[in-house]
């Protein structure tokens, strides 16, 4: 069997290793094999912190529907369920971003969900 030098491939893969460390400090930017270790723990908190993002985000809509529904004299938890019996099938995203940017039309979506409730209306 002929002899296979591997010196060009160790050098790429280095390299594109190394390139992806760039900026890290001290060894992590340097020596290939700390850098190599920061890569892997850097990637596993990132797929992580992908996934929790999504729930962070979840609660801040939560929070900010639940503020501004309140101002309005309903709940969070009682906005949801008049609204899913009104058969609004709004998602926690757009109800935050209505209650922001467009109150009239959040007002109109809370005294739906009142009225589904048989919670009279204040005036």
């Amino acid at each position: 069997m002929t002899r296979v030098k591997r010196g060009v491939t160790k050098h790429q893969r280095h390299k594109k290793i190394m390139s992806l460390a760039r900026g890290y400090q001290t060894a992590s930017g340097h020596s290939f094999r700390r850098a190599r270790e920061a890569l892997l723990h850097a990637w596993s908190h990132a797929y992580r912190h992908r996934r929790e993002r999504k729930r962070e985000f979840r609660r801040l809509w939560i929070l900010r529907i639940n503020a501004a529904s309140r101002n309005l004299g309903i709940s969070y938890n009682q906005l949801i369920r008049g609204l899913s019996k009104a058969n609004i099938a709004v998602d926690r995203k757009m109800l935050s971003e209505t209650a922001i940017h467009d109150p009239k039309g959040f007002e109109d979506l809370v005294e739906i969900a009142k009225n589904q409730l048989g919670t009279p209306i204040a005036p």
